[in-house]
């Protein structure tokens, strides 16, 4: 049986020093409770709601900054790609190559990403229903990728909301190699802060400790020092202080869900 996965990091890179910190933060608690852990950071953020918003530090510089992450803390990378000719540089340096949830439907970005041979994470788009995410599945493996993860991220009903439903994850566990819990996402309020994203991250814990009792494979989650400085994000990102006793929580539950074969 895999270890129970954890994909976390800041939504966007602003500086090494930060990266690094989280890094070695969430690389020691997950060694400490026994889960894999994954970097996740993006260079671009080509979807930010306005155009003054901060993106990233650029392909060529993030890059940079994710193989020093990569070599230094000696953790496994992830992070988005958002066009075709992107995926051949980053998947010179990450083990997991993510495809955003706007994107999950755009064709050659799936099958040129199966190309690579490395695991490919397809986030679920927010109008997607979970049952047609096998298609976005067989063109990634059309590529002969190492496996296919789904990540469940909320669904759009409009008014700046998401929703989740929880049927989603043994839905498309029938289509997956892994199926993961976007707990941060799903609490973010798209557009909602006056030209960026709001959150309400005070229901983080509860989501999240849901998934795991439906039966999911990993947690993502969008982490910083201090999210209320954080570039991108910050309203539904959760404080490195209280990552501790939420792994405690999980961990928890995910004896029980074994107990019962979840």
């Amino acid at each position: 049986m895999k270890d129970f996965l954890i994909i976390a990091g800041p939504c966007v890179l602003e500086d090494l020093d930060t990266a690094l910190e989280i890094a070695y933060f969430m690389k020691e608690l997950c060694e400490k409770i026994g889960f894999s852990y994954i970097f996740k950071a993006s260079f671009d953020k080509a979807n930010r709601t306005s155009l003054y918003s901060y993106r990233g530090p650029s392909l060529e510089k993030g890059l940079a900054m994710l193989a020093e992450v990569k070599s230094k803390v000696g953790v496994s990378i992830t992070t988005d790609v958002h066009e075709t000719w992107q995926i051949e540089p980053v998947s010179q340096v990450v083990d997991v190559i993510q495809i955003p949830a706007f994107l999950c439907r755009q064709t050659d970005l799936l099958v040129m990403a199966g190309k690579t041979g490395k695991v490919v994470n397809i986030k679920k788009g927010q109008f997607m229903a979970p049952w047609d995410m096998k298609y976005a599945v067989e063109k990634v493996r059309s590529g002969n990728p190492k496996e296919v993860w789904l990540t469940e991220r909320g669904t759009s009903f409009g008014y700046r909301n998401l929703v989740v439903d929880f049927r989603s994850l043994p839905i498309m566990k029938e289509y997956a190699d892994r199926v993961i819990f976007d707990a941060t996402h799903s609490v973010q309020i798209p557009g909602g802060a006056q030209g960026k994203s709001g959150g309400e991250r005070q229901f983080v814990f509860p989501l999240a400790r849901a998934a795991v009792a439906v039966g999911v494979d990993g947690l993502f989650f969008e982490v910083h020092p201090e999210p209320d400085k954080a570039l991108c994000d910050g309203p539904n990102s959760l404080p490195l202080k209280d990552i501790p006793e939420l792994f405690s929580q999980i961990s928890d539950l995910l004896a029980v869900a074994k107990k019962y074969g979840f």
